[in-house]
């Protein structure tokens, strides 16, 4: 009996002293301090038990592993990122000189001017320009998406990059390991590397050798075709085609032309390289076709996992703080984090006129749930939020002073700015910046306006509701 008591204490002490090397990485790599004291307290309340699930749950490989590839890409291809003086023009405001040197030092990307963005409304717009560009490619195509969905787009996409391919044009399509199989039971890309497209998956969730994380997802969009280029928020789905149903999802898309593509070409290659382990060199000299007469400047920004700095949270809030005029935001999801939440307040309080417009219908309700939990501390600080009526609106956009906007695929919440790996783009330009008010405007003017008294007057068990979906909000 004294043995097995003398071994339990043994073991407790062992325990206790292995919990408190879990403590340590806890404390030194999570970015979160709720995280960290969770994962403390679970380890030093729950010895061996709590290690064992901080092991299993806590440590993130996939991100570890995107921390040594980045590094091991940024050794390998210095030319991936390219710091300049920032431009200067006469007309220029100085709150542009300072965004353009906060988001070359987040970044690590110089702008690049001489640039023409189409804006390219939902799928009807966007994908004859993509398969158009696809079918006239004779060097490249490069696609990465979130969701490459079965139906009518998904087979005119895959039939496309396959006649791509046989006519001898280098192929190469990254799916998300994640989202390219959960979202349809059919895989049109599945046949594509017998018809010589070169296929990748990101990080797909495997028994061995094993990787069971969902949440490091590769959520850009990225389409590169010689010197032409898109991005957006856009999937490849047949929900993206309007047809004035519910289910429909709205979106905006944009194709790019000028130096630009050279930096979403450069994003892709470093995504293929993550997702393939072999990392291209670039050309020393490409051929771009430049927009002439365009004084469009653009810089694409990426973030994701496995580096110190959550570059586009900082940005949105770089952002902000430098506004003095307006602010136009409209996203599918809002969960922002605290940072971002004091920005868009302290905006109001001196003044900016700061608009939200959110969909009035979404497609994953919880997170909408959740969100209300947040809107009455903006709303007290002045900031307007809209909500436009179905269907769903899957745009990101923002529009910021006359002058500057951002596109791309980045939500405002916790899983796509601190858990995907996701790219946006900044454009210095006052024509662009016009137009996406403009768009933004229209769903204002056709939305339904959220008041405080509103939210204060909702019924007890919704707000519960909502308070309760808040409390996890930094996992949904």
């Amino acid at each position: 009996m004294q043995i097995s008591s003398d071994f339990q204490a043994l073991w407790l002490l062992i325990a206790h002293a292995l919990s408190w090397f879990g403590v340590v990485h806890a404390l030194l790599t999570k970015h979160d301090p709720r995280s960290a004291l969770g994962w403390t307290a679970a380890m030093l309340f729950l010895p061996g038990v709590g290690l064992l699930v901080y092991l299993l749950l806590g440590i993130s490989r996939a991100e570890s592993r995107a921390a040594r590839l980045l590094h091991k890409a940024a050794q390998a291809q210095p030319d991936y990122a390219h710091p300049a003086p920032p431009h200067k023009h006469k007309d220029t405001p100085e709150q542009a000189i300072q965004l353009e040197r906060l988001g070359r030092k987040l970044g690590r990307q110089s702008l690049c001017g001489g640039n023409t963005l189409r804006i390219l409304l939902n799928g009807d717009m966007a994908y004859p320009a993509m398969l158009n560009a696809i079918h006239q490619a004779r060097d490249h195509v490069y696609l990465a998406t979130y969701i490459f969905r079965s139906g009518f787009i998904g087979r005119r996409f895959a039939e496309a990059l396959a006649d791509a391919a046989a006519r001898g044009v280098d192929v190469r399509l990254l799916v998300d390991g994640f989202g390219g199989s959960a979202y349809s039971l059919r895989k049109p890309w599945k046949g594509l590397a017998e018809r010589g497209v070169r296929v990748a998956r990101f990080l797909p969730p495997r028994l061995f050798p094993p990787n069971f994380s969902i949440n490091l997802r590769n959520h850009r969009k990225v389409l590169i075709c010689d010197d032409v280029g898109f991005t957006g928020g856009m999937n490849i789905a047949d929900d993206h085609l309007t047809r004035g149903r519910r289910s429909d999802v709205r979106d905006v898309h944009f194709r790019c032309v000028g130096p630009i593509v050279r930096q979403l070409r450069r994003s892709f290659l470093l995504d293929w390289g993550f997702a393939t382990g072999v990392y291209d060199p670039l050309p020393e000299r490409e051929s771009v076709s430049r927009a002439p007469e365009s004084a469009c400047l653009c810089r694409v920004v990426l973030d994701g996992p496995g580096s110190e700095a959550d570059a586009l949270n900082d940005l949105f809030c770089g952002v902000i703080n430098c506004a003095r005029r307006s602010i136009r935001i409209m996203t599918p999801y809002f969960l922002p984090s605290h940072e971002l939440m004091s920005s868009l307040r302290s905006a109001a309080l001196r003044g900016v006129d700061v608009r939200i417009v959110l969909p009035g219908y979404n497609n994953m309700p919880f997170v909408d749930w959740a969100s209300f939990r947040l809107l009455p501390t903006l709303l007290a600080a002045g900031v307007r939020i809209w909500r436009q009526p179905p269907p769903f609106v899957h745009s990101k956009l923002l529009a910021v002073d006359g002058y500057y906007a951002q596109i791309g695929s980045a939500n405002l919440d916790a899983r796509s700015l601190r858990l995907n790996f996701e790219l946006n783009m900044e454009v210095f330009d006052r024509t662009f910046h016009d137009r996406l008010a403009t768009h933004i405007d229209a769903a204002i003017g056709a939305g339904a306006e959220i008041s405080l008294a509103e939210l204060r007057s909702r019924p007890l068990p919704l707000r519960l509701r909502d308070a309760a979906f808040w409390l996890f909000s930094p996992y949904l």
